[in-house]
């Protein structure tokens, strides 16, 4: 009887959605059956809606997603695949193909999504650290007047090495860019990174060093 759901579910998704002939292909993750469809004008919400089985429904980066929850959706997916007759894809081939359905702006978005979305743990990181080195070097946080340092030197260079860990990731940022960017646009990371520490190589003027070197006319250039 359940086998049974799952297949009536797949089919009723299915008709819903336009027919084989509309779905361009189809995988699913832990909750949800994620399909790209060719023509979404021709989706019946309200049949979608009606399913037992169904929790909820939303459109995603040219994806139609379908909430059935774990251990659901995976055998669902199976009867829609047998129905279908759609060949299984990896996830990477499934984005590229829901990437098509994207308009220039949504493309513009996703591909800055893509460059920034795997350097974010990163910089997750260093801003509870920073957090941290702040609960530390804050004047009046906990003492009126001193912060926790002054107070317990003994904590100094614990402070300092909190603070360089902090800021490493910003001081460097041009050069996880970089590497991220590169992946994205079929470049070779390696190359991408040294790109992004050519901007920050010291033989170039920093924007903190500009208006001081403006004001005394020796700003450096290249003939």
């Amino acid at each position: 009887m359940v086998k049974d759901a799952y297949k009536q579910t797949a089919a009723s998704i299915l008709e819903a959605v336009g027919g084989k002939e509309n779905v361009a292909t189809a995988v699913h993750c832990a909750t949800r059956l994620r399909l790209v469809i060719k023509d979404e004008s021709k989706i019946n919400i309200e049949k979608i809606e009606d399913l037992d089985l169904v929790k909820g429904h939303f459109n995603n980066g040219g994806q139609f997603q379908i909430i059935l929850g774990t251990g659901i959706v995976n055998n669902v997916y199976e009867e829609f695949i047998a129905l279908t007759n759609l060949a299984e894809v990896s996830k990477e081939e499934f984005k590229n193909t829901a990437a098509t359905k994207l308009n220039p702006l949504q493309k513009l978005l996703k591909t800055l999504a893509d460059v920034f979305v795997p350097i974010l743990p990163a910089l997750v990181a260093s801003g509870l650290l920073m957090g941290l080195n702040n609960v530390l070097t804050a004047k009046g946080l906990f003492i009126s007047g001193k912060t926790l340092v002054e107070v317990y030197p003994q904590f100094a260079d614990v402070a300092g090495m909190i603070n360089l860990f902090a800021n490493a990731a910003f001081v460097f940022l041009p050069i996880l860019i970089g590497f991220s960017a590169a992946k994205i646009f079929g470049a070779i990371p390696v190359l991408g990174a040294v790109i992004g520490a050519i901007m920050i190589h010291p033989d170039l003027l920093n924007g903190y060093g500009y208006g001081e070197a403006l004001a005394n006319n020796t700003i450096p250039f290249w003939n």
